[in-house]
């Protein structure tokens, strides 16, 4: 994750310092902090990625997000599983989700197939034993808005503009 991003940045803070450096020593100066800044700023992006955790046991699920939050949900809780697969913006290519809901429908835990590999997503299905609902024709992001809008994400569950 980290090599890439270096990779596409560094020419671009190669070539914006040989553009300012004729200006003076100012501009090269902010050149320099604006990378150190885009380098920490990266570099704790990829320290919460490598943090991100879901923990799952006959008491239930703890899970350690993006942003460090934690969140524990009671076995008791947990009424079902379902995975699906979803499509990925507008191509044919779909990506596997894994989704624990309360007795409501809601959702309590999402893994989402960009971030974690179906292996993981299976593991955590068995572990916590509960019913398992699996759809097997892949929904766009629309199609789950109307059938399930309580799986989304806040900002999944509107559309912009319309």
């Amino acid at each position: 994750m980290g090599l890439p991003a270096l990779a596409l940045s560094a020419p671009v803070l190669a070539a914006l310092a040989w553009v300012v450096a004729p200006i003076g020593a100012t501009a090269a100066g902010l050149t320099l902090a604006t990378a150190a800044m885009l380098t920490m700023l990266g570099a704790a992006a990829w320290v919460a990625y490598q943090r991100t955790e879901i923990i799952v046991s006959s008491h239930g699920i703890v899970e350690r997000g993006f942003l460090g939050r934690l969140t524990s949900t009671a076995r008791r809780d947990i009424a079902a599983v379902i995975r699906l697969e979803t499509y990925r913006g507008d191509s044919l290519e779909t990506a596997h989700q894994l989704f624990a809901v309360d007795h409501d429908g809601r959702c309590i835990l999402r893994m989402r197939g960009a971030f974690w590999d179906e292996a993981s997503q299976a593991l955590v299905a068995d572990a916590l034993d509960v019913p398992e609902v699996v759809r097997n024709e892949p929904v766009t992001t629309s199609e789950l808005r109307r059938s399930d809008p309580d799986l989304l994400y806040w900002f999944e569950g509107r559309r912009l503009g319309g």
